[in-house]
This record gives C-alpha cells, sequence and structure tokens, in this order.
C-alpha cells in the first residue's frame, strides 16, 4: 500500500471493507467525500485475478481518475464514445490480453450486450460502482442506466461487487443492496465533516455584493464553488466576478462539451479558480484545495446539499459551505415538483425532501446536528462550527398569526365556493376595502380586519412560511390561488410556528450602528494610502469635506477588491452614478497604476 499508493495507515473501515472485497463478499461503502473510497476497490484489484470494472457516470471523471491510477505505474483504459474506434479497439485487445489493472465504463456502455459479451470472454476480478446513488429511483442524481446494472449479478454471480457513495439515507441503502448486490456487507463510516463550517444567509437581495464580499473578505485568492440555480444566473454571475478581477469560470449543460472540459480542466489544475456552475458540475471532482462552496438558492434535497458541500475541504483544512436562500425558492422548487412528469409517490417523496433541506434553512439548531440526524448519524447538539452554534438566533412565535392567516383562507373557500389567492386573503385580514372584498362580501367574515397589526409584507413572509411548510397549498396551475394543506395541527394548537427574527438590513444610526471599513490587506494598504491621497487632494481643491468625494467605507472597498472596470467600480458600496461620472475615472487610473506596479514587482 506504501509502495503504490503512498499511504502508511488505512482510514476507519478501509481494511474491512478490502479483506471482505478480496474474499469475494458483495459491499456496499458509504463514505464521505474525500473518505478514501477508491483505495477499497483498488487494492482489491491489484490482490484478486484478472482485471477490475470501474463503472463511473462521467467520462471527464473517468479519464482524471486514470491519470491518477497511471502516474501510480499501473495499467488503465477507459471504454467511451470519447474514444475513437481503432481505440477501443485497442483497448478491448489489451483487455482480453490481460494487460489491464482497470477497465472504467460509463453504465450506458456497461450494459450494451457487447461489452457483455466482452467480459465474458476474460477475466474479471471484481465490479465497482462508483456514485452508486444514481441507481435509486427517488435520488437527487438519479439515472436509469444504473438501474440496468442490476444485470451484473445475473450474468457475473461470482464476481464481487462494490457499490460506493458520499451520501445514501436508509431507504436508499436497502434500494442500492436490493438492485445492485448480493446479500451484501454494509459498511458506514461517519459522514461528519467537521473541518466545513456551515452558515446559511435568508434573503436573496444584493447577491452579488455578498458574494464579492465574501470572496474577497473571507476567501481572498482562494478556490471555490459557486453553485447557481439556472444557466442565466451561472453567466449573470461569473461574469460580474471576472469583472471584478476574480478568477471565476462557468459550467452548465448549455456550454458546449469542449468549453466544459477546458473549464474544469483549469479548475483542477489552477488555483484560486472559482467555478461557478449548475449542479451537473462536480460528481467526482477530486480536488483538495476548494475552501468554499456557495449554494445561491435552495438544493431540492439534504443528500444533494451534503454531496455538493462535501467538495469543499477535502485536505481537512479549514472551508466553508454558505447558503443564501429565500422563500421564493421553496414556491419554485414546490412548483417545479408539482408540475413535473413523475407519479404521484415521486413527487411526494420529493416535496418530503425539500421539506427538510427548508429544516435545515429554518432551523435555529446546530446545523451539523440537523445534517447529519437527517443521514440517520447521531451526533453533538453543539457542533460550535455553524452558524447557530457560533451565534445562536432569536426565533419568533407566529402561531397565532399563522393561525388567523389558514382560518382566513378556509372561511373565504366556505363563503364564496372558490380559493382565493395570496393578496386577497392578506386584504381581508388586513380590513382592506377592495372590489373583490365587496364583490364577495368578505368584509362580513369573522377574519376581516383581525390582521390590521402586520404590514402587508410581513403578512407575505408569513404566508411564504405556511406554502413553504405545506400548511398551505398554492395551486400554480390556478395563479397561485390557495387551499388549506397539512393545517389541522396548527388549528388545533398542536403546532408552533417559530420564524427566525431577521437582523435589520441596513444600519440603525439612531442607536450608533455604522458600517465598519473593510479591514485591508497588507500588500494593498500603498492602493488605500493612495486613494486617500487623492481624496484630501481633490476635496481640498473643491473646498468641501473629504467623506464628501468617498466615504472610508467605500475607500476601503477598492482599495479591497480594486475594481478596474466602470462596471466593477458602480457596485462598490457608496458609489453612485453621480460619484462614478465624476471621479470614476481618477480613481481606476489610480487602481490600474498600483496593479501594474504591482505586478512588475511580483514578475
Amino acid at each position: 500500500m506504501t509502495q503504490v499508493f503512498g499511504y502508511a495507515d488505512f482510514r476507519p473501515h478501509q481494511e474491512e471493507i478490502i479483506e471482505a472485497v478480496i474474499e469475494g463478499r458483495d459491499a456496499l461503502v458509504l463514505m464521505p467525500t474525500g473518505g478514501g473510497k477508491s483505495l477499497c476497490y483498488q487494492i482489491p484489484a491489484l490482490v484478486r485475478e484478472g482485471t477490475a470494472v470501474i463503472v463511473s457516470p462521467l467520462i471527464a471523471l473517468m479519464q482524471d481518475q486514470i491519470t491518477v491510477i497511471q502516474n501510480r505505474g499501473l495499467e488503465a483504459a477507459c471504454l467511451s464514445s470519447a474514444n475513437s474506434l481503432e481505440e477501443n479497439r485497442e483497448i478491448e485487445s489489451q483487455f482480453l490480453s490481460g494487460t489491464l489493472d482497470f477497465l472504467y465504463v460509463t453504465p450506458e456502455r456497461l450494459v450494451n450486450e457487447w461489452t457483455i459479451s466482452m467480459l465474458q470472454r476474460a477475466r474479471v476480478s471484481l465490479f465497482a460502482v462508483d456514485e452508486a446513488h444514481c441507481v435509486v429511483t427517488w435520488g437527487h442524481d438519479f439515472r436509469p442506466e444504473y438501474g440496468a446494472l442490476g444485470l451484473l449479478k445475473e450474468r457475473f454471480p461470482s464476481v464481487p461487487r462494490i457499490a460506493l457513495t458520499a451520501t445514501a439515507d436508509a431507504s436508499a441503502q436497502q434500494e442500492i443492496a436490493e438492485r445492485l448486490l448480493i446479500d451484501p456487507k454494509i459498511f458506514i463510516t461517519s459522514f461528519d465533516r467537521p473541518n466545513i463550517h456551515y452558515r446559511v444567509t435568508f434573503g436573496a437581495g444584493e447577491v452579488k455584493r455578498k458574494l464579492l464580499a465574501f470572496i474577497t473578505q473571507r476567501h481572498p485568492g482562494q478556490t471555490g464553488i459557486i453553485y447557481c440555480i439556472s444557466r442565466r444566473q451561472v453567466d449573470t454571475i461569473s461574469d460580474f466576478l471576472r469583472g471584478m478581477g476574480i478568477p471565476a469560470l462557468p459550467y452548465h449543460a448549455g456550454l458546449g462539451a469542449s468549453l466544459r472540459e477546458e473549464n474544469q480542466r483549469e479548475f483542477i489544475a489552477g488555483r484560486g479558480v472559482v467555478m461557478v456552475a449548475t449542479v451537473a458540475f462536480g460528481m467526482g471532482i477530486d480536488k483538495p484545495d476548494v475552501r468554499f462552496v456557495v449554494h445561491i438558492g435552495l438544493p431540492k434535497s439534504i443528500e444533494a446539499y451534503f454531496q455538493e458541500t462535501g467538495r469543499a475541504g477535502r485536505d481537512g483544512k479549514p472551508s466553508e459551505a454558505w447558503l443564501i436562500w429565500g422563500w421564493r425558492d421553496v414556491m419554485i422548487q414546490q412548483q417545479f415538483i408539482e408540475s413535473g412528469d413523475g407519479s404521484p409517490e415521486f413527487k411526494q417523496q420529493s416535496l418530503e425532501k425539500l421539506d427538510a433541506m427548508v429544516g435545515y434553512a429554518e432551523t435555529g439548531e446546530c446545523r451539523r446536528h440537523y445534517l447529519l440526524a437527517c443521514l440517520g448519524e447521531e451526533s453533538s447538539t453543539h457542533c460550535g462550527c455553524c452558524d447557530n452554534c457560533d451565534r445562536p438566533p432569536e426565533m419568533a412565535d407566529r402561531t397565532v398569526d399563522a393561525q388567523k392567516f389558514v382560518s382566513c383562507v378556509i372561511r373565504c373557500e366556505r363563503a364564496s365556493g372558490c380559493c382565493f389567492g395570496m393578496t386577497h386573503v392578506i386584504n381581508v385580514l388586513r380590513g382592506e376595502r377592495t372590489s373583490l372584498v365587496a364583490g364577495y362580501g368578505h368584509e362580513k367574515l369573522s377574519t376581516w380586519g383581525i390582521g390590521k397589526d402586520l404590514s402587508e409584507e410581513e403578512w407575505r413572509e408569513l404566508a411564504r412560511v405556511l406554502i413553504a411548510k405545506r400548511i398551505l397549498n398554492a395551486d400554480w396551475k390556478s395563479e397561485g390561488v390557495l387551499r388549506p394543506g397539512r393545517a389541522k395541527a396548527l388549528l388545533k394548537g398542536e403546532e408552533t410556528i417559530l420564524v427566525r427574527v431577521s437582523a435589520p438590513s441596513r444600519p440603525d444610526l439612531k442607536q450608533g450602528r455604522v458600517r465598519k471599513p473593510i479591514e485591508v490587506r497588507e500588500d494593498y494598504r500603498p492602493l488605500a494610502d493612495a486613494l486617500r491621497a487623492w481624496r484630501r487632494e481633490t476635496a481640498e481643491a473643491q473646498g468641501i469635506p473629504a467623506y464628501r468625494i468617498m466615504t472610508d467605507v467605500s475607500l476601503s472597498e477598492v482599495a479591497s477588491i480594486h475594481p478596474q472596470s466602470f462596471e466593477a467600480l458602480s457596485h462598490v458600496n457608496g458609489i453612485g452614478p453621480k460619484k462614478l461620472d465624476a471621479y470614476g475615472t481618477e480613481i481606476l487610473h489610480i487602481v490600474r497604476d498600483f496593479m501594474r506596479k504591482k505586478k512588475g514587482t511580483e514578475v
């Protein structure tokens, strides 16, 4: 193990798994990303006679793994559509002659009868199914071709199979075992990634500014992944970050295959590269120095979120997982699920998984404890490495208001024989005499005017919470009209609605809380000094106070992010269109001059 793989010791469970597979047992292995799954089939492959067949979902991923194996002096190849016909024939010849240690294939190619026939003509030491959660029918990465891999235990009953994944709850484990394996030994290591700090921010406003501050202040020059909910958002965010001088690359299915591969190679080989992507990116990426993973928008399940955040900190060093979300994300996901083509059972399962994800975003308890509990693992209720443990949030009891809202929905429907949208229900609660209220006579309802103490936006916020919890159902096919959902427990007083009390979005100047300047890195302080000198001279020439030219907060931000275009400068806090027009050229000249000199000294 030391000579070939460079490891002196096994990680937890690795030795037991390796021994089981060498002995010919099937095995299901659940190990967190970076936990050492590949060694669990690579060592048995070298001990057992024949060639190990590795099933992997992505061609690009297989190529990366083959390169790593070949660098260790072993023989590996990949049968794929990316090869020419002649290349695949040569690989087939190598396999049949027994010169390959590892043969990589996609599930689509493996279940092809031609491939099965080829495998039966030579000795196979074992089958390893990587990313085995793709077999789960209701899973977050389901691929129908993975389900067909069940034929391996029929056609090759004496060849051991090992299925590996980083995330699978109890039901997913059972489905993987039933579909792919025969009487498997199941190995589950701890899913905990103690080096990852979990943080959640509610509110999708000013995402660009939040991201810029996050990267430049918390992770300057570091590698990260930003997951977006749409291709358009990927392009917008990556363009913005590049304009701010951050090396950001886009990745989504709308880009050409060659560009995706080029960006992926640059991300893996580079330092300080930020990949902005849809969830199409990341499966099997073996890059140890990813310092942060950001999600803009709510993922569809805990399993998906855990899998994606697990791409941070594989080297064991401190890393960060940050989720930015809003109630609109939840309603969009619900609408997508309910209007999809899946069976009623699939939709119900998907909604329940989304519920669990909302619970993670909302919880005032330890986030690590919540995540691990969803994956069936017991843990401390205080990890000391998440935002809730750092600063326990204040939660407000909104149960009575929630009961009022649901009661109003029910009374409107009973009185009129039809359902109404959020705006109408809020108008009834607030005692607004609109034409629709008068037309249906809803000013006579007992709930009319009982909610005047809350603003329209406060009621909307609460309504979004109730929809997200499925206490109310929004019928998206009928313009979002509201119907009672799982409301019985709430109305009977058996369910409590706790809502996180958000910090004020803007500083409260009356209480003396003001925005502090960003601390400028040591190597950029000369730029800050140059900007202060320019500000002082400009202020003296115009006979006005220096802060009128540019505040300390704005100056520090310019020095920290060193924008080199008008577009980038326009995103600096406190620099609006007038200041950009009046001083933009001079500020950019100072920044560009400094960066040119700095680059010269680093060469």
